[in-house]
Order: C-alpha cells, then sequence, then structure tokens
C-alpha cells in the first residue's frame, strides 16, 4: 500500500486513536490485575508506589533526549516501535508468570523498560496528531485521546476484575499481548506526513546533545511557557502524593475488595469519557488558560480532597467521576495551546522537554509517597494513634484512614496551586503572548512556514 492508497487526515487520526483506545484497554487490565496482585503479596503501598516509580521516572528523565530522536526521525515509526516495546515489557512478566517465577523486582524491571519507550511515546502522538489535522480539531482531539483513555479505563477494570479468577493473570497479560499487536497494524495503516522545515527547526540544529538542549532554551526563552510550566512542576509533585496511594487506601479500607476498586476506576472512567465528549464536541474554552488553570481548582477540590475525605465506594466513585470528568478539559485545554503555538518540526524536542519539567516532580512524590503512608500517616490514623483526635472526625479512623488524609492535603493544596497561577500576568495572559504557528494542515493543505516566534503553557 503506497502513501496515496493510505487513510490520511481526520480518518487517518481516527484509525490510530481507535488501536490505542484498545491498547489502553489491555494495559489497563494488566495494570488492575498486576496492582491487585502487588498488593496481596505485600500489603504495603511502598510496593505500588514504587512500581509507579519505575514506569514514571524513564518516561519523563528520558524526554529531552526522546524528543530530540523524535524529531529526526519518522514519528510513525517511533509510535510503533513505543507499542512493540511496551508490548515486550507485558511478554516478559507473562513468562516470568508462567514459569512460576514473578517476583516483585520483574514488575520494576518491566515497568522500567515500558516507561523507557513511553517517553518517545508523548511526543511522536502529539507531534503526529498536529501534522495529520488543522488547527481546529486540536482540541477536539485532545477530548478524543481523553475519551479513549477514560473509556479504556471503565471497561478495563471491569473486565480485568471478572475475569480475574477465571483467566487468571495469565490470561490478562496474554490479552494485553494481543491488544498492542492490534494497535501495532493500524499505525501500519495509515500515513502521517512529515513536518515542513521551520525557521525554529533550522535554529535547533546540530548533533544529538545539542538537539536534546534546543527545547529547554526554547521555553526557557518564553517567560509564558516556562511560567505555566512551573505551575505543573508543583502541582504534579503535590498530586501525586495523593493518587499514588489510591489503589491501597481503597483496598484496604476495604479489606482488599477487588469488585469495590474496580467499581471506583470504572465509574470515575465514566467522568473521563463524559469530559471527553464534551470537550470533543465544544473543543474547550475560548481562553485555553482558564480550562488550564481552573481545570487544576476543580481536579484538586472535587476530586482528591473529596476522594479523601470518603469513607465508602458512593464518595470514592462520585470524586473519581468529578476528577475524570474535568482532567479531559485541563489536559485537552493544554495541549491545545502548545500544539497551536510550537512549530510542527521542533515539537518533538519542545514537547519532550515540556514533559520533563513539568512532570520531574513526579516520580519523586511516588517514591515517597508509599514510605510516607506506611510509616507515618498510617500508623498516626489507627486506633489510638497520634493524629486520631485532631483528623479522626474527617477521614476517620484505621486502615486506609492516613492514606485518605494524605489526599485531603495534597488536594487543598493542588488548588491553591492552581489559583496562585492567576496572580502573574506573564501565566494568565500566556496564550495573547505569542503568535501561532500557520499549521501545514490548516484549511487548503497548503505547505505553510512556521512564525519564528512560539509560545507557552504546559
Amino acid at each position: 500500500m503506497n502513501n496515496t492508497d493510505q487513510p490520511t487526515g481526520m480518518k487517518a487520526f481516527t484509525v490510530i486513536w481507535f488501536g490505542q483506545l484498545i491498547s489502553m484497554l489491555g494495559s489497563g487490565m494488566t495494570n488492575f490485575a498486576v496492582s491487585f496482585w502487588v498488593f496481596q503479596e505485600t500489603g504495603e503501598a511502598t510496593a505500588l508506589t514504587w512500581a509507579i516509580f519505575f514506569f514514571i521516572a524513564p518516561s519523563v528523565f528520558l524526554s529531552p533526549v526522546a524528543g530530540a530522536i523524535v524529531d529526526r526521525s519518522n514519528r510513525k515509526t517511533i509510535m510503533i516501535l513505543s507499542d512493540l516495546a511496551a508490548g515486550v515489557a507485558t511478554l516478559f512478566l507473562l513468562t516470568m508468570l508462567a514459569l512460576g517465577d514473578l517476583q516483585i523486582w520483574h514488575i520494576y524491571v518491566a515497568n522500567l523498560l515500558a516507561g523507557a519507550f513511553n517517553s518517545f511515546q508523548f511526543p511522536a502522538y502529539s507531534a503526529a496528531v498536529t501534522l495529520m489535522l488543522p488547527k481546529k480539531h486540536y482540541g477536539r482531539a485532545s477530548g478524543m485521546i481523553s475519551l479513549a483513555g477514560s473509556a479504556s479505563q471503565i471497561l478495563a477494570p471491569a473486565f480485568a476484575g471478572a475475569l480475574l479468577a477465571p483467566i487468571g493473570l495469565v490470561g490478562i497479560m496474554t490479552i494485553d499481548v494481543v491488544t498492542f499487536l492490534f494497535a501495532i497494524g493500524t499505525l501500519l495503516f495509515v500515513f502521517i506526513p512529515q513536518p515542513t522545515p521551520s525557521a525554529n527547526g533550522r535554529t535547533g540544529q546540530g548533533n544529538l546533545w545539542q538537539e536534546s538542549g534546543y527545547g529547554f532554551r526554547y521555553i526557557f526563552d518564553r517567560p509564558s511557557l516556562l511560567g505555566l510550566q512551573l505551575v505543573f512542576f508543583a502541582i504534579n509533585f503535590i498530586a501525586m502524593l495523593g493518587f499514588a496511594v489510591m489503589v491501597p487506601m481503597i483496598l484496604a479500607r476495604t479489606g482488599n475488595n477487588e469488585v469495590a476498586l474496580a467499581s471506583v476506576q470504572s465509574l470515575g472512567a465514566v467522568g473521563g469519557v463524559a469530559g471527553g465528549l464534551l470537550l470533543s464536541t465544544w473543543g474547550g474554552p475560548r481562553r485555553k488558560v482558564h480550562g488550564v488553570l481552573g481545570g487544576m481548582i476543580l481536579v484538586s477540590l472535587l476530586g482528591q480532597a473529596l476522594m479523601g475525605v470518603g469513607q465508602g465506594l458512593f464518595i470514592w466513585a462520585t470524586a473519581a467521576f468529578l476528577l475524570q470528568f474535568f482532567l479531559p478539559i485541563l489536559n485537552g485545554s493544554n495541549q491545545a495551546i502548545w500544539q497551536a503555538k510550537v512549530a510542527p518540526d521542533v515539537q518533538g524536542r519542545v514537547f519532550a522537554v515540556r514533559r520533563l519539567i513539568a512532570q520531574v516532580t513526579a516520580p519523586i512524590a511516588t517514591a515517597v509517597a508509599g514510605p510516607l503512608a506506611d510509616r507515618l500517616f498510617e500508623p498516626a490514623l489507627r486506633e489510638g494513634g497520634a493524629w486520631v483526635g485532631t483528623f479522626g472526625w474527617l477521614v476517620g479512623t484505621g486502615p486506609g484512614a492516613g492514606m485518605g488524609l494524605m489526599f485531603v492535603i495534597t488536594g487543598l493544596a493542588g488548588a491553591l496551586i492552581g489559583l496562585s497561577g492567576y496572580l502573574f500576568p506573564v501565566i494568565r495572559h500566556a496564550e495573547t503572548l505569542l503568535p501561532d504557528h500557520v499549521a501545514a494542515t490548516d484549511e487548503g493543505g497548503e505547505t505553510a512556514v512556521a512564525t519564528p516566534v512560539v509560545t507557552e503553557t504546559a
């Protein structure tokens, strides 16, 4: 099949989107089943949070080099290799499990491999969408991507919870491997164009290390972009201190009830579907910065803080629904700004560094969240603990209460971070301070020349 026979534009994006949806469903089933297995084996939050750490850390810290490689390479090839590597990581765990020798450290190794290649997937996928679609569809594309993630989260816990007993972890991981192959097949089926060289791209040319550093120079030269990134830098640290212990908190408070955990995750994902559908049809607020900062405030208060206060399924599910409902608007608004402002041929490098700055604190928070829960917050809110008299009325006592308090504290802190963004004009007016690039896929499909200055947000 030559390029002229392959789907292009929105049709090509929809094909890729569907493949990624199926792949995320398989990955979600494996993540649910493995998380349940780890907590059953250890009974501690630390083992789960370290598993998350070994995925997040390489995906964040390798981003600058990955972004430079993406800009030098074919976007489709990079996405195929990333999906293939994730499949190999799952296949490794499946082999260890089939041999009866699966251990916690095997999960860490597999997550390390998957996380390393995930650092390529994000900039490659983001840059590919920019190249395939006109600017007017950026917000809707972000909504569809959020919708795919949320839809898979509805089905993955439900399927995994129902299938764990009859087919076990081996069966679930086998399904996951098949879904990776499906995603690769959809990528082979479509055409993804390469970017037209721009003035920014020519400025950033050099050897691999010079090009890896270009994203830093690009962002640090634009105060609005850097300012908004620092808001994400702060909130990702705070948010991950809570999110990293959500699974052990619910399992601890329900006596390892996998149905309760699956229900909360699935109902939360329903909220994500609703938010993704809203964004897909609406496109987000006219001033996208309101979607970003306002979304941070709503996610922190109505999602994270409420989750910590809850002591039963109804409140947890409500908090999860609201959290996932507002996340697509937050992330989609942010993504639309970046895609509108950054020239396509440097998006790999710039988006990768954008991710590094925004998420570099997340691995740190994930690494410390488990020990904080196991050694400080949980003992302090057991019967007779030091904080029972102060916080027991708010989050209760016993297993999981300390992790609930972590959610409340981090939720309130996250809302303050979102509000603080409005205090700085360089962040509040980020969208208007730099012009849009001229997209090669905008109306008429003609070759475009990107403007030499580009923009902000995260």
